[in-house]
């Protein structure tokens, strides 16, 4: 690889399409935030003639601003779509965000892809969360290269970088990530610093100049032979190693020559086996070359080492009713099955959802069933409509160029499908299909809204269930108990994003207000109370008395009438009535408006009247009667405790769970992991980690994640239940 001396561009403006399977490669870029992934799309885009200059496109003798700050600052945020063309491959570059509060994007772009490119910066080293993605994408077998950035920085040392790669991304077999290229580096500068100008090619011993603003061939020189030939042996062995020619090996060993052509198409099946991984150097911003050093290698290696969609295995796919249904691998002549991997609205558009085709032809003006099941938890309805598909095209730049279809295998956009949601999968009307949800990340940092006027308000339902449609990582709560719109984040750049959103697309205005947990109320001892409801004020008055006892139960019990009423001192027809009274005060609130739970309530006596006693009056004596008990007796207030596991690295588990014992929790065991990584398992009240998903990634360095799940509620110590109660009576 590496051989070519001229590219193949496609022409600026045009929509770039594939009429079969084989022309395609889907590629994810992923990369921390800052490691130059949306630089390095913008070189391969200029390198392969999708645009004229650096972040501009031509389109017709106008220039629109492709390179507009906004645009960038939404492009870094969410997934986006950039279609190239290099001889005669279309490649869908999928540029993912490399902030952690967007994993969900990231997650959307591995399940469009069908290879991924690790972007990592040489100044700034490899981060945990892209140690983490490397695992995932190992987990299902997706091929990965690396391509290493930022070798224009002063710092920036393109050997170390590879070793430390070896090392993260190697594990038990480092020289299965190697080099396919060195720098080739110029003078040394006043500072000491030798720039970047090109690359020596390996398996071509040939050398690519970029110093003059194009790439230009030539043969090595003797300084940089010793280097060459070291680093050229040892990516051989490491490509023979994984050769499914067995005798290589030993051919090579015992001093046999090993052709080019074998070594390369050797390598291409390794990459594309996810066996080999090379890594590339990229120095896109260089010395203003029009092609950027390294993209022209980059380019060459996706269109030849890449795997085509036919090796990307379809996702277990069922009919509505949940059958199981066997769906060939990218079958052009199969069933049309498309899932939705992202949703936005365009200002003037509409809804766009950008759609992967496993199988089949998908067209425009075709009327497709819609399929959204499994997230219900989440604000998004189970639903099955049949929609019309609006025009299919391909995004250049801010605008979007239309194209004729869509087959197996490709990626495009799709309007004006007004209820398809991420996730969703697209399948023929008369053959309707559903395909295995992707893992989503739960949101566990709350955000709890209001609508900041009337005006507001009356939008607020109709903004909110649009930006769920649109990302599935956020999850909708209509909390019943704090009467709260809570909105579920993954973190606070995830929440302000919203926010945003729902200002300028939907025009809804809101307030944060602080979220507050289901806190709950119980007896901590045996009580008694007496209510009296007897009025009369003309006619038929009201007339109830009776007496209760309250007394605590083990938590989970809920509340538990009793009748131990004898002698008809309250007629039958009226015990439920007292019961119905017990029950609606329990529901307000005894002492401090929160839910009583956990008693056994027992009706021991009361008086009746023969004409003025009544439903209403029953029900309001026992309402009294529970609150003269709880006006007598110590009532708990009870918190919500959550059971959390933490999966952390083992130079942080000191940390965390200092941490988690400051947060009033309760260490219930550890477990190791690989990788080494431990699991920590934690009981914690839930008003103390309502902000645990930012505070554990600064604490860990983004390199933790965790779950919670409810398990009970249980007393709250005296002076937090004293605080909690001021917080109540000054709001």
């Amino acid at each position: 690889m590496g051989d070519k001396t001229q590219t193949h561009p496609g022409a600026a403006g045009r929509a770039v399409a594939a009429d079969h399977p084989a022309s395609l490669r889907n590629v994810v870029l992923v990369g921390h935030s800052g490691s130059g992934k949306t630089t390095l799309v913008e070189a391969l885009a200029l390198t392969a003639g999708a645009v004229n200059r650096a972040g501009r496109v031509e389109d017709g003798g106008t220039v629109s601003d492709y390179d507009e700050i906004e645009h960038r600052q939404q492009r870094s945020v969410q997934l986006s779509l950039v279609p190239l063309e290099w001889d005669g491959i279309k490649i869908n570059v999928l540029d993912t965000p490399g902030y952690a509060d967007f994993v969900g994007e990231l997650r959307a772009g591995l399940r469009a892809a069908d290879a991924a490119l690790f972007v990592v910066s040489a100044s700034d080293g490899v981060d945990g969360s892209t140690r983490m993605v490397w695992e995932e994408c190992a987990a299902v077998g997706m091929p990965r290269a690396i391509v290493v950035t930022h070798l224009e920085a002063a710092r920036a040392d393109f050997e170390e970088m590879t070793r430390v790669c070896a090392e993260t991304f190697g594990g038990d077999d480092p020289d299965a990530v190697l080099p396919l290229y060195l720098p080739l580096h110029g003078p040394q500068g006043p500072d000491g610093h030798a720039p970047v100008t090109g690359l020596v090619g390996l398996l071509s011993q040939k050398l690519f100049d970029y110093s003059s603003g194009e790439r230009k061939e030539s043969e090595p020189g003797p300084e940089q032979l010793p280097d060459m030939t070291q680093a050229r042996n040892r990516l051989i062995e490491g490509i023979i190693a994984e050769s499914e020619d067995e005798t290589l090996m030993d051919r090579y060993l015992g001093g046999e020559q090993v052709e080019v052509k074998t070594l390369i198409e050797d390598l291409e099946r390794a990459v594309a086996r996810g066996t080999f991984f090379p890594v590339l150097a990229a120095a896109p911003a260089a010395g203003g070359a029009r092609q950027g050093i390294g993209t022209v290698e980059l380019l060459e290696l996706i269109a030849r080492g890449f795997p085509t969609p036919f090796e990307h295995p379809t996702p277990g796919v069922t009919t509505i009713d949940g059958s199981p249904r066997e769906i060939k691998p990218c079958d052009v002549d199969g069933p049309l099955v498309a899932e939705v991997v992202k949703t936005s609205s365009d200002p003037y558009v509409g809804r766009i959802s950008l759609v992967r085709v496993f199988s089949g032809v998908l067209r425009p003006d075709q009327t497709v069933h819609v399929s959204g099941h499994g997230m219900t938890d989440r604000g998004h309805e189970d639903h099955d409509v049949d929609e019309r598909v609006g025009a299919l095209s391909m995004p250049f730049g801010k605008q979007q160029r239309p194209v004729p279809q869509a087959v197996a295998g490709d990626l495009v956009c799709v309007a004006k499908l007004t209820r398809a949601e991420t996730g969703d999968t697209l399948s023929a009307k008369d053959d309707p299909l559903v395909m295995e949800p992707w893992r989503m990340p739960d949101p566990l940092l709350p955000l709890a809204i209001q609508a900041h006027s009337k005006a507001d308000e009356d939008k607020l339902s109709q903004g909110l269930s649009r930006l769920v449609a649109e990302d599935p990582t956020m999850r909708l709560e209509q909390n019943q108990d704090t009467h709260q719109v809570v909105l579920w984040c993954l973190g606070e750049a995830h929440a302000d994003v919203a926010l945003e959103r729902l200002r300028t697309r939907y025009g809804v205005q809101v307030d944060v207000v602080p979220h507050r947990v289901s806190l709950r109320e119980t007896f901590a001892h045996r009580s008694a109370g007496r209510g009296r409801h007897v009025k009369q004020s003309g006619g038929h008055g009201q007339y109830a008395i009776c007496e209760i006892e309250v007394e605590p139960l083990p938590g989970g019990s809920g509340i538990e009438f009793v009748d131990k009423v004898v002698g008809g001192a309250v007629p039958r027809q009226f015990i439920p009535s007292v019961e119905k009274g017990v029950r609606a005060q329990a529901a307000k609130g005894v002492a401090s408006g929160h839910p009583l739970i956990d008693v056994r309530v027992t009706l021991l006596d009361g008086k009746a009247h023969s004409v003025d006693s009544s439903d209403a009056a029953f029900q309001t004596a026992g309402a009294l009667a529970l609150r003269e008990a709880a006006a007598d007796a110590r009532i708990h207030l009870l918190e919500p405790v959550a059971e959390v596991s933490v999966l952390v690295g083992d130079d942080y588990v000191g940390a965390v769970m200092s941490d988690l014992s400051g947060r009033r929790g309760r260490v219930l065991g550890t477990e190791q992991t690989a990788g080494g990584r431990t699991v920590i398992r934690a009981e914690v009240p839930e008003i103390e980690i309502g902000r645990y998903a930012v505070d554990l990634r600064s604490l860990s360095h983004g390199t933790a994640r965790f779950d919670r799940r409810y398990v009970r509620h249980e007393p709250m110590p005296a002076q937090v239940a004293e605080r909690v109660r001021e917080q109540a009576r000054d709001s």
